[in-house]
């Protein structure tokens, strides 16, 4: 697998619209007035969430911990001034199936994710703070 990724995004000639796709896959919207699709700011926490979101999946999985359903909530606090980027992440990983007993694999699926694995977590500015929370239902 090629380690380089690609995007390609077009104006849509309305308003602060975005069509665009990475790679061959599936056409997305993206939306300055986040009135049609996700703003560029959205999606980012959208990738974070889905990327952690991935990683946790697939490490609860190895780990051999059940799993019926993750929600991953994600609000993003921005700076006052430009560039207006994100100065502090909270993520809110909510879960079904795991047992009181699996919580030290959960707890260490979600470190590994933000620690080692997502790439977009590890593509933000090391000065933002950041921090999760775990429930189980």
């Amino acid at each position: 697998m090629s380690r380089v990724r690609t995007a390609a995004l077009r104006w849509d000639g309305e308003g602060l619209r975005f069509r665009g796709r990475g790679g061959d896959g599936p056409e997305i919207l993206l939306d300055g007035r986040s009135g049609h699709g996700p703003s560029p700011m959205e999606a980012l926490l959208l990738s974070l969430a889905g990327c952690m979101g991935v990683d946790v999946v697939a490490i609860l999985e190895k780990s051999r911990v059940p799993l019926e359903h993750l929600e991953v909530s994600v609000e993003g606090e921005r700076a006052e001034g430009p560039p207006e980027r994100y100065v502090r992440i909270a993520m809110r990983f909510r879960f079904e199936g795991p047992e009181r007993d699996h919580l030290p694999r959960v707890e260490r699926a979600v470190h590994l994710s933000a620690e080692k694995y997502c790439s977009v977590f590890h593509s933000l500015r090391e000065d933002m703070e950041f921090s999760t929370e775990i429930e189980l239902e």
